[in-house]
């Protein structure tokens, strides 16, 4: 990779970047409370054309670049629209919309509908007419909201929670209802995206692990996906090459390849004894004392669930095709008859940001990808996604071709890769 430039200016966490379609900018906030579009000149420095300084720090935004509508969500609760110059020289106040009592955790603007979203720390989930302003209707979710996505052509809403669930609400004009509750992360749900074309929903959470839901299969199938090393702040998913794209505080960006057969990862087994020597665990204290043993600590094979102790899962494997990307633990059943080398084959490829990504954005049409981290700094990767986005076979040659650095620094920086 090559540094093309280094843009400063940001005081503070940088929330978001976007890449404006066809255009060579970035616009971003901040908590420093300033929207900023940075434009390329003629010497091929990035430099803001546009600082507009808000009330309060900007916390998520959308940008629909064909209407040049800019929405701003904040710390105070309201949504701020912004008109966005042809020249993106300025930018023009049109409205506000009093949405929440607290933070705006994500905001989304709907043009098929003409429809205004947005979800915040007060648990709900609130709609606007986007044309005149007007609140169409209100859901209260059972906990703090932390993520929204949007299916424009049937009006499904979907908000991740604090507690790790995903709530699926279909919106009819000023009333709602209910769909289901998806379950399955343990923790925060940071970020979620949406697969219209296949009716996939991807969230990722503060557990370290990502979730495929097959939504339209409406079987409950749901494929986990494990390779990060920190929470997981922001998902990306490629039609064209059916691959998602996922950051993380690990500093690490993982492109998963969604065009195979994976599989979905078994219900884990509860047991008073092991399933393969049983010997009691720990808290069978009657069959401890009539076996005259010390209890053991209960593990589970990731392979088949079954509930065992730590003398009868001595191995460990990767297994791609259920998602786990790193070594995990396998019982002495599975790990000499069922896992072969062809079920090793990674299904996903790593590549190091240098920094804590807390927001990711992609133009897949001009190969350009932003990432935004909590060092204040902005990095533009231009034809990264050649490799990301690409089939598992051409990333797999194109390592013999290409070699990757990344500069780090606490500023803005914007980052090409070229062929060596």
């Amino acid at each position: 990779m090559q540094l093309l430039s280094k843009l400063e200016g940001h005081q503070d966490i940088v929330n978001a970047a976007i890449i404006i379609p066809g255009e060579d900018g970035v616009i971003s906030i901040s908590e420093d409370k300033t929207i900023r579009i940075w434009l390329k000149r003629d010497r091929g420095a990035y430099w803001p054309s546009v600082c507009h300084v808000l009330s309060s720090p900007a916390s998520s935004m959308d940008y629909h670049s064909e209407s040049k509508r800019l929405f701003v969500g904040m710390d105070n609760g309201y949504v701020s629209e912004f008109n966005v110059a042809n020249d993106y020289n300025r930018i023009k106040l049109i409205k506000n919309f009093f949405a929440h009592q607290g933070r705006v955790k994500e905001v989304l603007y709907s043009p098929q509908t003409e429809s205004l979203l947005s979800v915040g720390r007060d648990k709900n989930l609130v709609w606007f007419n986007s044309e005149n302003g007007n609140r169409i209707g209100s859901y209260m979710c059972k906990f703090a909201c932390s993520s929204l996505q949007f299916d424009h052509q049937s009006g499904h809403a979907f908000v991740g929670d604090v507690n790790g669930q995903i709530e699926m609400i279909k919106l009819e004009n000023n009333s709602f209802r209910t769909i289901t509750t998806l379950k399955g992360h343990s923790s925060i749900v940071r970020c979620l995206e949406w697969d219209s074309l296949n009716q996939l929903l991807f969230s990722g959470g503060s557990d370290k692990s990502i979730i495929c839901w097959d939504i339209g299969g409406k079987k409950g199938t749901a494929y986990e996906l494990q390779g990060h090393n920190n929470v997981v702040t922001s998902l990306y998913f490629s039609h064209q090459s059916r691959q998602i794209l996922s950051s993380s505080e690990d500093s690490m960006i993982v492109g998963w390849n969604m065009n195979c057969q994976r599989q979905e990862t078994p219900e884990w087994a509860e047991s008073d004894f092991c399933q393969l020597c049983n010997r009691p665990f720990f808290w069978n204290v009657r069959a401890m004392y009539d076996q005259k043993t010390i209890g053991f600590r209960q593990h589970h094979c990731r392979l088949c669930g079954k509930a065992i102790c730590d003398q009868c899962s001595p191995n460990r494997s990767t297994l791609p095709k259920l998602g786990y990307e790193f070594p995990v633990r396998l019982c002495t059943e599975c790990y000499p008859t069922k896992v072969q080398d062809s079920d090793r084959v990674s299904l996903a490829k790593f590549y190091e940001s240098k920094h804590c990504v807390n927001h990711m954005s992609v133009d897949e049409p001009n190969k350009l990808m932003v990432t935004s981290g909590f060092d204040r700094v902005i990095k533009k990767t231009e034809r990264i996604l050649l490799w990301i986005l690409s089939n598992i076979s051409a990333i797999e040659n194109c390592f013999s071709k290409y070699n990757s650095t990344i500069i780090v620094t606490s500023q803005l920086r914007l980052i090409a890769l070229n062929r060596l």
